[in-house]
């Protein structure tokens, strides 16, 4: 199968109408993604970018580039399949379920690399269908980061696949160790640098035509908060975590970081101001 490159980002609108125009969706059993490749054949990791994404995660500069920022680099690849006839379902309505990612060197500014996504395995779920997306950046021939996502099409009712099973086996006591403010306009902002601007999480008025009471924080903007909390003060060269979002954060709100140390792993979760109910989850190794 021969890659197909993506020259060009596809315009919000664009995209935007598109999404809608594929609500009609409607496939019927599907027992396994069809085998598609996109490409970026050439991508330069933008220092002003990633200061910008740093700062707004909370991120300190002698961090490095976070594990977590590369995925930004995927997000035309996903939003080109997704509002594609490829992808079988709405992009509208699918739900990000959980994110797996792999750094196996890391990145720096001004690096050149290869972006490049494939669809992966179905997974039958009690809410619907879950299907796979696998990421890879890669700089010259090396693979240097790899992740995985897991999307849900909630009330299919015939799904395919084996059982959908959780990437987060352990478990401990967490305690809590910080808190932290998700500001009415977060949504906004983390659009503006992510390329990810879903209405659910643009404002109030529009997050309530897909059935949320206000906006919510994007998921991977709350990982992203967590992390730069867990993460070491100065870069890590391997890391590898594993997350499942659970329930939305609403903005604005507060939310308050749980975890439980092994040397350099944590088991983690993000909750309410409260500390009872879970946003996400997670487990991150380095």
């Amino acid at each position: 199968m021969k890659p197909i490159e993506v020259t060009e980002t596809p315009s919000l609108a664009a995209t935007f109408f598109r999404a809608l125009g594929t609500g009609a969706k409607r496939p019927g059993l599907v027992k396994s993604l069809p085998p598609v490749e996109l490409v970026l054949p050439r991508v330069v990791l933008n220092a002003q970018h990633i200061g910008q994404y740093s700062a707004l995660c909370g991120f300190k500069m002698g961090q490095g580039v976070p594990m977590i920022y590369p995925q930004l680099l995927t997000f035309p690849l996903v939003t080109a399949y997704m509002c594609s006839d490829a992808c079988p379902w709405p992009a509208m309505g699918t739900v990000h379920l959980a994110n797996s990612i792999a750094q196996h060197k890391s990145l720096n500014p001004g690096d050149v690399v290869r972006v490049e996504i494939g669809t992966g395995s179905v997974f039958a779920h009690e809410k619907g269908q879950v299907f796979t997306l696998d990421l890879r950046i890669l700089r010259g021939d090396e693979l240097v980061w790899s992740a995985t996502q897991s999307l849900l099409r909630v009330g299919v009712k015939e799904a395919s696949g084996e059982p959908y099973a959780s990437q987060i086996q352990a478990d401990a006591p967490l305690s809590c160790q910080t808190e932290f403010s998700a500001p009415a306009d977060i949504g906004r902002r983390y659009g503006a640098v992510s390329g990810d601007r879903n209405p659910i999480h643009m404002a109030a008025l529009s997050a309530k035509l897909f059935g949320f009471k206000r906006a919510i924080a994007h998921g991977m903007w709350t990982n992203a908060r967590a992390l730069s909390f867990l993460l070491p003060t100065t870069p890590v060269e391997q890391a590898s975590l594993a997350v499942e979002f659970k329930t939305p954060l609403y903005l604005p709100g507060r939310a308050s970081l749980w975890s439980a140390r092994d040397g350099t792993s944590a088991l983690f979760e993000v909750r309410d101001a409260k500390g009872q109910k879970p946003h996400l989850r997670g487990q991150l190794s380095y």
